[in-house]
């Protein structure tokens, strides 16, 4: 069977080779009866556009590659959807790959997706990433934009919510309500969102005179599991907290979960707050309370950083803090004060 170029079609229909591959790209400057002539021979024909060659030619994939360590977390979902729409808007396909937090098949990720020679990248690195593991992609050229998490001591592009700044949010709105036993559940140091989002709890109960008590700060990776474990240990405590502050949200849906094991209630005995505001947040029962980190702003501004980046590689590096919001529903309340049994 012979091979469907575009020379055949542009035989077949009388019109140079330029015009059809202009009218497979559906360009304007080709007359829209050309287009559709051209289009409907090769949909009949089995045309397959030769990406590859194109790329040769071009210098260019029209491809975005994009590495992230979790997709599981809806929130991450909900970011790449926001990149994979200004992507696509741009004309660009993701090229997606995940690693967990392993820094090993991270780095095995990373070297498979430079094969495929993306025009960019943007990535949200393992925990624990250090500058040395991003050495070969830097080495390579390929443009590249940090999301969410960011790496210390590398200049790249970076878009993230001002972590510090929602956790502080969340504070003050328990304190508003009267709680000063407060924990922090889930959260690593190992990753920049979870240092910054234990600084801003920190520094939010410094700021209400309120003493820190490590007994009351629970880290782990931010999962429902770890969530319920952190919720049952924090309320075993000799003297336990009133009100907590979830990492993210996965590990509030948890922390409700174990307090329904333990027969209490969010926003009835117990005031929990989020942080990411997922979708899912907002069908809770109760309804969750949470900090919004602006994640489709997050998704949309980091494809659209990189394609400026990809343009014009002379550009000045940029940082990008979206301020948060605290978005108030049904999983606070006003502290009750503890009964106290009498003879």
């Amino acid at each position: 069977m012979t091979r469907v170029t575009l020379q055949v079609i542009a035989e077949t229909l009388a019109v140079s080779t330029a015009t059809v591959s202009l009218a497979l790209r559906d360009s304007p400057v080709v007359a829209a009866e050309t287009k559709e002539r051209v289009q409907r021979l090769a949909a009949e024909l089995g045309y397959v556009y030769n990406r590859s060659a194109a790329s040769l030619r071009t210098a260019r994939t029209n491809m975005v590659a994009v590495g992230f360590h979790d997709i599981t977390n809806p929130y991450f979902a909900e970011v790449l959807a926001a990149v994979e729409d200004a992507a696509m808007a741009a004309g660009r396909t993701i090229l997606l790959a995940t690693y967990g937090e392993s820094l090993e098949r991270q780095a095995r990720v990373l070297r498979t997706l430079r094969e495929y020679r993306p025009d960019g990248m943007i990535l949200c690195v393992a925990a624990g990433t250090q500058k040395e593991d991003l050495a070969p992609l830097l080495a390579s050229g390929i443009p590249l934009t940090q999301l969410s998490r960011e790496t210390a001591g590398v200049d790249l592009d970076f878009v993230g919510s001002d972590d510090a700044a929602g956790v502080g949010l969340a504070i003050d709105h328990l304190v508003g309500l009267g709680h000063r036993r407060i924990a922090m559940i889930c959260g690593m140091d190992s990753y920049s969102t979870g240092r910054a989002r234990r600084r801003g709890y920190c520094e939010g109960l410094a700021a209400h005179g309120i003493p820190l008590d490590p007994a009351l700060m629970f880290p782990a990776y931010g999962t429902r599991e770890n969530g319920l474990a952190a919720i049952q240990a924090a309320l075993a405590l000799p003297d336990p907290p009133t009100a907590a502050v979830c990492f993210n949200d996965l590990a509030a849906f948890g922390a409700m979960n174990g307090l329904r094991h333990l027969g209490r209630e969010a926003g009835r005995d117990f005031s929990i707050v989020g942080c990411d505001d997922v979708a899912e947040a907002a069908q809770w029962f109760p309804a969750l309370t949470t900090v919004r980190n602006r994640q489709d702003e997050m998704g949309r501004l980091a494809a659209q950083m990189l394609a400026a980046r990809i343009r014009e590689p002379g550009l000045p590096t940029r940082r990008v803090l979206l301020e948060p919001l605290l978005m108030v529903r049904a999983s606070t309340a006003p502290l009750r004060e503890r009964r106290v049994a009498t003879a």
